[in-house]
């Protein structure tokens, strides 16, 4: 590129990329990814820095359209723009290098874990509880995946079925995939995923552990996933092959667990 091309009017590639190139404001996003609003205080405790620090890293991921914000009172509220963003960021993880494993203690090690087994990805399930359900429902030929991923009649009546009813005057694609970045395949995402989602939470299948974007199966869910998908007790028991085309950069084989991605340029 010679630098002509750079003032040529169009996307901003590396402002976007540049936004996520710092340690902090990568950390403030993935912490976002539960769904939730946090307060600069939480966030800026979340990742050890100082509170002006905080509101200056904010005020760019504002700026830039990663973040919007609303206050109440003297608290200033912060999350992620929208499911887009979310998904940019999850799939952003899910290509980024690993660090390497600090030593750290057994609740870390366990934290980890529970984030790999199930937790949300903004609005959606993900890690391997959400890729489960996935190819369940692939194997069910309730998504079909031969020309893009779509939802079938199938997957339409076992929808109806639950009580979820789809909402017709929106934006937001009914199904989309996101790839998950512990189980590096993808998950289900748009508004079907997030319906689901808070099905299961309404529904006593998953309950948040603390205040993580991890989740846990409830024994109501367990049953509830083994009669209406036939999902295994073990939820992380090998699968074939269900995705005749999976996104681009999906790897079959990946970490389960352990240290996060490097998203940022710093930590």
């Amino acid at each position: 590129m010679n630098s002509h091309d750079a003032h040529i009017e169009g996307p901003d590639l590396a402002a976007l990329a540049g936004l996520l190139a710092d340690g902090t404001r990568a950390g403030f996003c993935l912490a976002l990814l539960d769904g939730r609003a946090w307060t600069a205080t939480e966030l800026a405790r979340h990742a050890g820095v100082a509170a002006s620090t905080t509101t200056e890293h904010l005020n760019l991921l504002v700026e830039g359209g990663l973040l919007s914000q609303e206050r109440h009172g003297r608290h200033r509220y912060v999350r992620l723009a929208d499911p887009e963003t979310a998904e940019l960021i999850e799939t952003l993880a899910s290509r980024a290098p690993r660090r390497p494993a600090p030593p750290s203690s057994l609740s870390a090690v366990n934290r980890n874990r529970a984030l790999a087994d199930a937790r949300t990805c903004y609005d959606h399930l993900a890690g391997a509880l959400g890729v489960a359900i996935t190819d369940a429902m692939t194997q069910k030929g309730m998504l079909d995946w031969e020309r893009g991923l779509t939802l079938t009649a199938d997957g339409t009546a076992w929808l109806a079925e639950l009580g979820i009813a789809q909402q017709s005057a929106t934006r937001r694609p009914p199904v989309r995939s996101c790839l998950d970045w512990t189980e590096r395949r993808p998950h289900l995402a748009g508004a079907v995923g997030a319906a689901l989602c808070t099905h299961a939470f309404d529904s006593g299948w998953i309950k948040r552990i603390g205040t993580s974007r991890a989740v846990a199966l409830t024994d109501l869910g367990r049953h509830a996933l083994r009669d209406h998908l036939r999902l295994s007790d073990d939820i992380r028991a090998p699968l074939p092959a269900l995705h005749p085309h999976p996104p681009a950069g999906a790897r079959t084989a990946a970490p389960r667990s352990g240290p996060g991605p490097v998203v940022g340029g710093r930590t």
